[in-house]
């Protein structure tokens, strides 16, 4: 039969898997997941809590459940890395284990992916976006949209407003994915790099059923920059541009100040004026640098080829046990 595989990062997510657990069961006895396997792999992102031993308690319990544990805390993009790579489904699935990414959906995901939409055309992911973002902070939503808005104007990949993780692929769609093995990774815009025919489904936001989250406005302004630096060079052409400004405006001013003083005898402004220009000049290079740095940092990270995440410890297949 088909297998289904849903890849599921947690992090100190002990509270909420218990819930999850129920609900993907319920899904899984759907009657349209009927004639279906499923494969429960749950990625332990060096969690400090029970996490890990409650994942092998189900584990014991039910065969479909195999878990990655990692050696310390490597981010959710290297745990979503590591569950594509080990998940055996003919069908991938990602989403979070605190049920904002409601695991019913994959009912309706599974029609686009095999039957098609009203008009009979067939995708090869069917990914989820959030029209609404109830119960987040305005100002958390507030920055989201604007950077949705950023980075479509200067990327040529499409970031759609709202996209979460949680989507359903095919193996040739995991199989491009998985090609892209770089170190700073920014999924979102890579699921729209590959290309492949996409169905986005639509849902209003849900709050999370236990725990708390993980992303903290700083985080998520870190990961924005992730986003914005794998995807669009822009920041360094305007860098380059804010630079010959500036340097156009100085040579202007010279001239300027050269002239009325062979004109007029017209003495030169005094230092605060001259303090100002000399800090905001200095202001635009230690930013034009900086911009500089973070390309260059990614360059340094790319090359030294560390590995993306380290397993420490891994339940495995019964038909690999048995071999």
């Amino acid at each position: 039969m088909p297998v289904i595989s849903t890849v599921v990062p947690c992090f100190n997510e002990e509270a909420a898997i218990p819930y999850f657990y129920t609900e993907i069961c319920n899904v899984a006895r759907h009657p349209r997941m009927e004639g279906y396997d499923f494969e429960f792999l749950f990625i332990d992102d060096g969690s400090t809590d029970g996490t890990l031993p409650l994942l092998k308690q189900l584990a014991a319990q039910d065969s479909r459940i195999r878990y990655l544990s990692f050696s310390r805390n490597f981010g959710k993009e290297a745990a979503m890395f590591a569950g594509l790579s080990e998940a055996i489904g003919d069908y991938v699935a990602v989403l979070d284990a605190d049920l904002q990414d409601p695991p019913i959906l994959l009912v309706d995901m599974l029609d686009y992916i095999e039957t098609g939409d009203e008009s009979s055309v067939r995708y090869d992911c069917a990914a989820t976006r959030r029209v609404s973002r109830t119960g987040e902070p305005p100002i958390r939503s507030f920055f989201a949209r604007q950077f949705y808005k950023l980075i479509n104007r200067i990327s040529k990949t499409e970031i759609v407003d709202g996209a979460r993780d949680f989507r359903l692929m095919t193996r040739p769609f995991i199989d491009a994915v998985l090609q892209l093995k770089e170190y700073s990774r920014f999924s979102k815009g890579l699921f729209g790099w590959v290309g492949f025919r996409t169905k986005w489904i639509e849902y209003e936001n849900v709050e999370r059923v236990a725990g708390e989250t993980k992303w903290s406005f700083f985080k998520l302004l870190l990961y924005s920059f992730e986003g914005i630096t794998a995807f669009s060079t822009v920041p360094l052409a305007l860098s380059s541009i804010a630079g010959f400004v500036l340097c156009l405006i100085a040579f202007l001013s010279l001239l300027v100040i050269i002239g009325k003083t062979l004109l007029w005898g017209d003495p030169v402004s005094g230092w605060p004026s001259l303090a100002c220009i000399i800090i905001f000049a200095s202001g635009i290079q230690l930013l034009c640098i900086g911009i500089l740095g973070q390309y260059l940092s990614k360059t340094y990270l790319e090359v030294k080829k560390r590995p993306i995440y380290i397993v420490k410890e891994k339940n495995h297949r019964p038909s690999d046990d048995a071999q």
